[in-house]
């Protein structure tokens, strides 16, 4: 049976949508089977994130309405042939796609895969719902900003009510440069503001907003070592914290924190 993961987010632009890619790619290189879902339907990027737009060929709704079988429709990844991806359609398909029909899609999956990944819509309307709805697991992505943590509170409230086995956060866009000199909210401070299980920290870097078919192997190590980190503690429910801070500690650490700002 594969775990089903909700990748949500109370406020839009907070990498929700990298972070599933990535998290999808790190857990392929680890041997598991994994489908991506693009459940923000509509506005679906997830296939431009990971560089196989032009290779989407029938969608979710294709598959529902009986115009190609499941698995014509999964889009397997070129580098990590462990990793599928399942786009959602375009612009007016959203109401016509139903809670039950994306339950009997993940019905599929689970004989196939190990891990299902549902890149979920911001927000909290009819696309969240139903995103959630069918999984028993949520990442909540959120940036270590105010008015991102408000939102993140407010999905986590929400999550509740649903039938969720398991809830974690992780940051993103996280500075330690910031986090070091007290002007950005550390770990342990969102993760009290939160008050739900850690699951990662990912560093800001420009790096992590294009992927490529080979981008675990062009990341930088930092970034490599986060989404690593965030795959085994999802993996194996361990809680541990990439240290985002860690080259921003000491004198040199602080000539660094000052000369990044200065830039």
């Amino acid at each position: 049976m594969a775990r089903v993961i909700v990748m949500t987010s109370g406020k839009g632009g907070v990498g929700k949508t990298t972070v599933t890619a990535n998290l999808g790619m790190h857990l392929a290189n680890k041997n598991y089977r994994v489908c991506l879902i693009d459940m923000d339907i509509g506005l679906n990027n997830l296939d431009v994130v990971m560089n196989m737009e032009d290779r989407v060929v029938y969608t979710m709704l294709d598959v529902i309405e009986n115009r190609c079988r499941l698995k014509e429709a999964l889009v397997q990844d070129d580098t990590y042939p462990l990793l599928y991806l399942l786009s959602s359609g375009g612009l007016n398909q959203d109401l016509t796609i139903t809670i039950n029909q994306i339950r009997q899609i993940i019905n599929q999956l689970h004989a196939v895969f190990d891990f299902v990944l549902i890149d979920c819509p911001a927000g909290i309307d009819a696309g969240f719902k139903r995103a959630v709805s069918c999984a028993d697991e949520a990442i909540v992505v959120t940036s270590p900003h105010l008015s991102s943590l408000r939102d993140a509170d407010k999905v986590i409230t929400i999550l509740s009510s649903y039938n969720i086995l398991s809830k974690r956060f992780v940051i993103n866009r996280a500075r330690g440069d910031l986090m070091q000199d007290k002007l950005m909210f550390s770990v342990y401070d969102i993760g009290k503001t939160l008050g739900i299980e850690f699951g990662g920290v990912i560093p800001e870097d420009d790096h992590v907003l294009v992927l490529t078919s080979d981008s675990i192997k062009n990341q930088k190590i930092s970034l490599n070592r986060a989404f690593s980190i965030l795959a085994n503690n999802i993996l194996t429910g361990e809680k541990k914290l990439f240290d985002c801070t860690y080259k921003y500690k000491g004198l040199f650490g602080s000539i660094k924190r000052k000369l990044k700002r200065s830039v």
